[in-house]
């Protein structure tokens, strides 16, 4: 009877979404043709008199007190976002409106989880309407605990900065925390070690959450923060597979339950892909490349739609380095769309590729007499198009851990120095 009332309730909404989604001319319209029927009974004309009558006789009085109670609350509203902000890393009215208003009102769902059965003309629909984020996520991050901390032992100075520390807060939350973890200890624990500042806290709390059960999350956290190699980090990803595997099988046989058994489904399948996309950059890291770009590629067949980790520009890294430019060409091809969001690594590849194509028989003497020919040109464009794109990367990639190294230095070792330094000049 439950589960009836439920289904009746998903499809009363369903209905309602789809009526104001492409219906909102024909309900406009409805609602001016009733107003004007129900002008007489309900006195319009009378009370909109009034309402006129009552605004002359207001006094300038009224209106500084309205100026002044609006500013206090709005003022109020501004110290309790700030609190918040400060104690959760977050905005709260951003949350609410992301979290509960923007899915009754039929918002585009980014973190939904799809199955490996949809078809292409989905996946495409799917990508073409995923939002730009305001600040691009760089899929090529670096593991906290056996990277990042090797930087700090070196120079003595922290990586990564305190608005660095927010977002990476607010994707963990978003991807690896649902409405429900208070129902499970362990990921009730997880749920508060997400918004912990210190990494120490973090870490303890991943500890305590191991003690109750096989929690995939705490393995997450201890293979990213507190693993101190790259090795270390995968032997945590791969217990972090055995355990978020038990889940994402369990919750996939309960999503079609409710609301709540989807929000799990949906975070065992965003914990799921994390934890296989980490093993695939752990064990190119450790040298073994051709294993890592058999683990994207499956990964990427196994879940088409989902695309908010970017796996395919690791998969781009990958191929690089094994310097397989025609499947390269075959992933750009895909993923170089111009209704998509752009990155750095998609700009700086697509560079690479079309000045290395005519790298072999460029000649700066010839092409001063006759012009670039078209294949030249689009060289240039593509570069001018990459250092426009993000024009801090050539500077970015002077350091010690730049995740893009390897591209520009194919870049600019197959493109004469002269030109280079020319396109580079912007």
């Amino acid at each position: 009877m439950a589960e009836a009332a439920t289904g009746f309730l998903e499809q009363l909404k369903s209905c309602i979404v789809w009526s104001w989604t492409y219906l909102w001319t024909v309900w406009f319209f409805i609602v001016l043709f009733l107003v004007y029927i129900l002008r007489v009974p309900l006195k319009i004309n009378d009370n909109l008199s009034t309402v006129s009558m009552f605004l002359n006789t207001l006094t300038p009085k009224f209106y500084v007190a309205l100026t002044g109670t609006s500013s206090l609350i709005s003022g109020l509203i501004l110290i309790f976002e700030w609190w918040y902000f400060r104690k959760y890393g977050t905005s709260f009215i951003e949350q609410v409106s992301v979290s509960h208003l923007r899915p009754l009102l039929g918002g585009v769902d980014n973190n939904s989880s799809n199955n490996s059965n949809s078809s292409n003309g989905d996946s495409d629909s799917n990508r073409q309407s995923v939002s730009e984020c305001k600040v691009w996520r760089n899929p090529l991050n670096l593991f906290r605990g056996a990277e990042y901390n090797r930087y700090t032992w070196v120079t003595g100075r922290e990586p990564l900065t305190y608005y660095d520390m927010n977002l990476s807060a607010q994707d963990h939350q978003t991807f690896f925390t649902c409405d429900s973890d208070h129902l499970r200890p362990a990921d009730a624990i997880m749920q508060k070690a997400w918004r912990e500042r210190n990494p120490q806290a973090r870490i303890s709390a991943a500890h305590e959450a191991l003690e109750i059960n096989e929690c995939a999350t705490a393995y997450i956290l201890l293979a990213e923060e507190e693993a101190t190699t790259i090795a270390e980090a995968e032997k945590l990803f791969k217990q972090a597979l055995k355990a978020g595997d038990g889940c994402y099988r369990r919750s996939q046989q309960l999503q079609h339950h409710g609301s709540q058994y989807e929000a799990q489904h949906r975070r065992d399948t965003n914990v799921l892909v994390y934890i296989k996309r980490r093993l695939a950059m752990c064990a190119r890291r450790l040298g073994r490349t051709r294993e890592a770009v058999k683990m994207m590629r499956d990964l990427m067949k196994e879940f088409p739609l989902l695309s908010m980790f970017n796996i395919h520009e690791n998969l781009l890294e990958a191929l690089l380095e094994l310097q397989a430019y025609a499947d390269v060409q075959a992933v750009l091809a895909k993923y170089d769309d111009i209704s998509l969001p752009k990155s750095a690594t998609i700009c700086y590849t697509a560079a690479l590729l079309k000045a290395r194509a005519v790298s072999d028989k460029f000649s700066p003497e010839a092409a001063s007499r006759r012009g670039l020919s078209t294949a030249e040109m689009n060289a240039v464009e593509a570069i001018h198009r990459a250092v426009e794109f993000n024009p801090h990367v050539p500077k970015f990639l002077s350091t010690l851990f730049a995740p893009l190294n390897f591209v520009m230095e194919k870049v600019e070792s197959i493109l004469p120095s002269s030109l280079w330094h020319q396109l580079t000049r912007i």
